[in-house]
């Protein structure tokens, strides 16, 4: 496996891109549970569950794409 400089830069700045997509599904998740009239704790429930569904889903799919490579 190839480890240059640029290659640990671009999986680095694809892990930041993928942690701040996933924290965004995250928290609009929660909001949307909130306005839909969720207490606080299950909106924050629904938010995390959104997090973690959706950093599973990107973490396997870019796993895929550098297996590919």
């Amino acid at each position: 496996m190839n480890t240059s400089p640029i290659h640990l830069l671009l999986l680095a700045l694809l892990l930041a891109v993928v942690a701040l997509l996933c924290t965004l599904v995250g928290a609009a998740a929660g909001l949307l549970a909130r306005i839909d009239g969720a207490t606080y704790a299950s909106a924050l429930l629904r938010g995390a569950l959104a997090f973690a569904g959706s950093a599973t889903l990107s973490l396997a799919l870019l796993t895929f794409v550098l297996a590919a490579l």
